[in-house]
């Protein structure tokens, strides 16, 4: 059965790569959007209250299928393929193709070359800008905004540590369905780290659990490594060392160091064993 947080079909229209797969009344090629917002909410349902299901920063692509009289948009994200329901107001017809990425946690967008005048917008870890020259240390954006350069890299740069990225996360609020620093969830936070050091990641932590890694056996699991993602029913954590680990989580709604035993022994009492330990490498 096809997952619907990955799959683009709903009774009324679905893409056309699904038909015969799926039922629908039509079927549409779509079209492609790019996201202006810094971070554009995709949820559940067209409505500002549905739940959020995950973020789309700045630059991703998104397939539109369907929009409703309200103001929604509904669509699959192009990157890792999440499904929903996005504001249109945060997409538009895509300009040139991106060409940087930011990667300092936050970045201001200024509209001149000077930190001293107001910015007009925040961007986060991961969100694409199209830079078209630079001006002193200020990258240029397509669109007129002034990023400072040391804050944004080539889109084939990559971080060497992904731990180190979802570490500059710590004292984040939890967020759930969020991706940055003003707010991230558990599963997010892996993503974002992940794609930040070029390792492609699914959005959740099931999606995480079944497609990233290597499980390791119950002997090695008693001796992780920095990197190794242990994961609960829905739940995954980062391992910084031996002893502690890293996690976006409702207990201290925050991101947040946590030591490995005491964070198991919690979780566990609260009702969930640890499931796997996957080690990427």
């Amino acid at each position: 059965m096809d997952d619907p947080r990955l799959t683009p079909a709903r009774p009324e229209v679905a893409a056309r790569y699904l038909e015969g797969r799926v039922d629908a009344a039509r079927f549409t090629d779509g079209e492609e959007f790019e996201v202006v917002e810094a971070a554009a909410p995709l949820q559940r349902e067209p409505a500002p209250d549905a739940m959020l299901q995950t973020q789309a920063l700045r630059g991703e692509r998104v397939t539109v299928y369907d929009h409703d009289a309200e103001g929604w948009a509904w669509g699959q994200l192009n990157g890792d393929g999440y499904v929903g329901w996005l504001p249109d107001r945060a997409l538009a017809r895509p300009g040139p193709a991106p060409t940087h990425k930011v990667t300092a946690l936050r970045t201001f967008a200024f509209p001149g070359p000077s930190i001293k005048l107001p910015p007009l917008e925040t961007f986060s870890l991961g969100a694409r800008l199209t830079v078209q020259r630079h001006d002193g240390c200020f990258a240029v954006t397509d669109d007129r905004l002034y990023i400072p350069a040391p804050h944004v890299a080539p889109l084939d740069h990559s971080a060497a540590d992904f731990v180190t990225v979802a570490e500059m996360f710590v004292g984040t609020p939890y967020l759930w369905g969020g991706k940055t620093s003003l707010g991230i969830d558990c599963s997010g936070l892996v993503q974002v780290a992940l794609n930040a050091s070029g390792i492609a990641c699914p959005r959740d932590s099931d999606m995480q659990e079944a497609a990233i890694g290597r499980t390791l056996s119950p002997q090695e699991a008693q001796q992780p490594r920095r990197g190794d993602l242990m994961f609960w029913k829905g739940h995954v954590a980062i391992v910084r060392n031996e002893a502690t680990l890293l996690h976006a989580n409702a207990h201290h709604m925050a991101t947040a160091i946590e030591g490995i035993h005491d964070a198991v022994t919690r979780i566990k009492a609260a009702g969930s064993d640890v499931t796997s330990v996957k080690r990427l490498a």
